[in-house]
C-alpha cells in the first residue's frame, strides 16, 4: 500500500443559465454538478471601464455563490460587449436590439469576456478582450434578425453563435470567449483551484 489517499473531486458549480455556457464546456469534457445562477446587482459603476466591470460581476458572482458553497468550485463568467466607451448591454427590447445592430453595423467592437473560479476563500479570474468586426448590414437584415428574437439577453443584442455569425467580418481573439467562455482560460482557473477531469 502506498498510503495514497484518494482523490475526491469537488463539486462543480457553474453560476450561469446561460446554455451556451454549458454546451462549451461539454465541448471539453466538463459537465458541472450544479447549475445554479447567482442573483448579483449587474448596474455598471460610474465611469467603470467595460473590462473592469465584466471582471466584477463574473467575481461577484462566484463570491456569491462560494459563500453557500464553501467545499465546492464555483465558475462564474460574464461578457460585455462596448463600441468606443460606449456599453452594450442585453437590449430591453426589438427596438434598443435594432438600435445596437445599427451601431455595430460596419464597425469594430469589444467583446470584454472575464471568467472567475472560488473553491473556499480562494478566488482567481481572468479577462479576455476580443475584437469583431461586423460589415455593413442593410435594414432588412437587421429587421429580420430582430424578428428572429436571437438577441434576447444576449450582450450587445446579437450572439455569433446563431444567425448572427453571419454579421462577422473578422475577429482577432477568442471565439470562444464571444460565445460566453474562454475554454483555454477557464481550464487553466479550474486546474489552478484543484479541479481535475
Amino acid at each position: 500500500m502506498t498510503g495514497d489517499r484518494p482523490f475526491h473531486r469537488p463539486e462543480l458549480i457553474l453560476a450561469s443559465a446561460r446554455p451556451r455556457r454549458r454546451g462549451l464546456l461539454a465541448q471539453v469534457g466538463i459537465a458541472p454538478d450544479l447549475v445554479l445562477p447567482a442573483n448579483i446587482d449587474e448596474t455598471p459603476l460610474a465611469a467603470e471601464p467595460p473590462a473592469r466591470l465584466a471582471a466584477r460581476l463574473a467575481s461577484t458572482k462566484a463570491a456569491a455563490l462560494a459563500v453557500y458553497h464553501p467545499d465546492a468550485i464555483i465558475l462564474a463568467a460574464d461578457t460585455v460587449v462596448s463600441l468606443g466607451r460606449r456599453l452594450l448591454e442585453k437590449p430591453a427590447d426589438a427596438e434598443e436590439a435594432a438600435a445596437f445592430l445599427r451601431l455595430l453595423s460596419g464597425r469594430n467592437h469589444r467583446v470584454h469576456t472575464a471568467v472567475a473560479v472560488a473553491r473556499g476563500e480562494r478566488r482567481a479570474g481572468r479577462t479576455v478582450e476580443t475584437r469583431v468586426s461586423f460589415k455593413v448590414l442593410s435594414p432588412d437584415e437587421i429587421a429580420a434578425y430582430v424578428d428572429s428574437g436571437d438577441w434576447r439577453g444576449k450582450a450587445g443584442g446579437y450572439g455569433i453563435q446563431g444567425p448572427a455569425g453571419a454579421f462577422v467580418r473578422r475577429i482577432v481573439g477568442s471565439h470562444p470567449a464571444v460565445m460566453g467562455l474562454p475554454l483555454y482560460e477557464t481550464l487553466a482557473l479550474l486546474r489552478g483551484v484543484g479541479w481535475r477531469p
